[in-house]
């Protein structure tokens, strides 16, 4: 099956990144392998959008600048959440949507009409709407909270 949904790469992408952070003690690579399969994974889901969206060269480079950056400053996030001992997992979701939505917001500045059809049909467009949806209930839970 040749086609990934968007959401099981950047799932694997960001369970790599937060088991490498939660279980650095367990795991017995180093921060180096650790790395490299970090960037490995962002490489193989640039080719993969790439050869999905048939992307020119400058939008590679774009999408594989605004990946990496992007899972970068996410991994810094989970790595600063667990440095902390937060326990709410809500708090994970919260830091994945943000840069998720900014990932979402980069990438509709660097595809075309056409190109951006596709890529919300690769599950960008489900994706978004669930992020919408926890920011909706996240909201209704704050008024309610507001309103007692």
């Amino acid at each position: 099956m040749k086609k990934y949904l968007l959401t099981a790469a950047i799932a694997a992408i960001l369970a790599s990144a937060f088991a490498a952070t939660a279980f650095a003690q367990q795991d017995d690579k180093t921060p180096e392998q650790r790395e490299k399969e970090f960037y490995e994974a962002i490489e193989k889901e640039v080719e993969r959008l790439e050869d999905q969206l048939e992307l020119a060269d400058w939008q590679v480079f774009y999408v594989d600048s605004i990946l990496t950056h992007d899972y970068k400053c996410l991994q810094d996030e989970y790595a600063n959440l667990t440095a902390s001992k937060v326990s709410n997992s809500d708090l994970y979701y919260d830091a994945q949507d943000k840069w998720m939505e900014k990932i979402y917001v980069a990438m509709h500045k660097v595809l075309n009409e056409e190109q951006w059809a596709k890529y919300e049909k690769i599950g960008a467009a489900r994706d978004k709407k669930a992020r919408d949806k926890r920011l909706e209930k996240k909201m209704k839970k704050a008024a309610k909270k507001q309103d007692r």
